[in-house]
């Protein structure tokens, strides 16, 4: 089981594009505290002009003169830094930080929970192959009881001790014993594939699965008092609860920085630049800028209150989903909870019937040995006594996956001692 969950943490696809998905929200945290720094950006050019003119004349009352042909090149060179910061926006900058920090958490506590889904997954998945597993020795046994009764009720029936229908009811008998062993193989066929396809492995492989030792916990009979303490650890503990709260507050940062959109923002501006048309004296001529720029929003046509509104609907969305999902987490948690002391009374019943049926079916087949018995009912016996191995295989390892189940509820599975 250990392996299995490695197996699972080491190659779940959505678990590896959740890792990949961290790194965005980081760079999501890195680009808002970006916001809080100044802006500088420098620019350099050179240009180059030459103008060829040839020789003309030219008429000027009556004198014609001429004109000799012309060359003319210049060349300049500027360059500049400037610098600009923003000094107040409404507090959208601080809004933009929490809401990037709250997302990368938020990121990672999903990313959290969704290793508790797998090891839960794998887990129920494992102990139904092992349940199966259990059952198919079972169902084996029964099929060499049957062969062995039948070979009995037949050297009785040559004796004349029985009658022929004994042996065909016999027959029928080991022959729906049979039957019911490649069901159950098949069954555990099945449940291989399912576990060994959701680990990512080849189902045509050959794998040995493990058994996995059932310990029965005691229980309080107290629900009420118990379920609260177990409600209280759960919403302490899980992940998705504690992602939602920061979705939330990721929601009230949204509304606040949609409201910052009513409010002045306030920049300041640095530049420097020089010019030549020379490059040795282009730092000669120099060039300074310095300014403070305050913005007013008055109208914009009610976009600032329509992203308000929508930040704030979000926002209720938001809350609404948190409480949601409280009531979901109480109603799992109730239902495992109850369900759980059942399947324990399950195993302590099944338990019993076990030992009960074993005794009866050795009654049952002393009288039929002796005559005082019928096959039917030795039949009937060694059925029950099949049910009864089969109904506690079932509890226990139904008990077990609830345990585990409560466990994911709570949200305290454990999963890092398996990465």
């Amino acid at each position: 089981l250990d392996e299995a969950i490695r197996i699972a943490l080491q190659r779940n696809t959505s678990l590896e594009k959740g890792k990949n998905n961290i790194s965005t929200y980081e760079a999501g945290v890195k680009s808002a505290w970006g916001n809080f720094m100044p802006s500088l950006n420098a620019n350099g050019g050179f240009g180059w002009t030459r103008s060829d003119q040839n020789g003309t004349t030219r008429n000027l009352g009556g004198f014609v003169i001429d004109v000799p042909a012309t060359v003319s090149e210049s060349r300049n060179y500027n360059a500049g830094v400037n610098s600009s910061i923003t000094l107040f926006d409404g507090l959208s900058s601080f809004a933009n930080l929490d809401k990037s920090r709250n997302d990368l958490e938020s990121a990672q506590l999903q990313l959290e929970r969704l290793k508790q889904n797998l090891v839960f997954q794998t887990v129920s998945l494992y102990y139904d192959v092992i349940n199966n597993q259990q059952l198919l020795k079972v169902k084996e046994d029964n099929v060499k009881w049957n062969q062995k009764n039948l070979e009995t009720v037949t050297e009785r029936n040559k004796l004349g001790a029985v009658t022929l229908a004994d042996v065909y009811a016999q027959q029928v008998q080991t022959g729906n014993a049979e039957l019911d062993v490649i069901r159950t193989r098949n069954m555990l066929e099945n449940s291989k594939s399912t576990l060994l396809d959701y680990l990512g492995l080849d189902v045509f492989d050959d794998y040995n699965f493990a058994d996995v030792s059932i310990k029965m916990d005691e229980l309080s009979t107290e629900n009420t008092d118990e379920l609260s303490v177990l409600v209280n650890s759960a919403l302490t503990n899980r992940f998705d609860y504690k992602s939602a709260q920061l979705g939330l507050a990721s929601a009230f940062n949204s509304v606040t920085m949609a409201r910052a959109g009513h409010m002045p923002s306030l920049s300041g501006s640095f530049g420097f630049s020089t010019y030549a048309n020379n490059f040795n004296t282009l730092f000669e001529n120099k060039n300074y800028s310095a300014g403070i720029s305050l913005n007013i929003p008055i109208f914009n046509g009610f976009g600032v209150s329509e992203r308000v509104q929508f930040a704030e609907v979000g926002a209720m969305n938001k809350k609404v989903e948190l409480t949601e999902l409280e009531r979901t987490i109480k109603v799992n948690l109730q239902k495992t909870y109850l369900d759980l002391q059942a399947a324990k009374k399950a195993v302590d019943v099944s338990q019993r019937n076990v030992k009960s049926s074993t005794e009866n079916r050795k009654i049952e087949e002393e009288k039929y040995s002796l005559g005082s018995g019928t096959l039917l009912n030795v039949l009937i016996a060694n059925s029950e006594f099949t049910v009864a191995q089969t109904n506690l295989i079932n509890a226990q390892y139904a008990y077990e996956t609830l345990k585990e189940q409560l466990k994911y509820y709570i949200g305290v599975l454990d999963y890092k001692s398996y990465e």
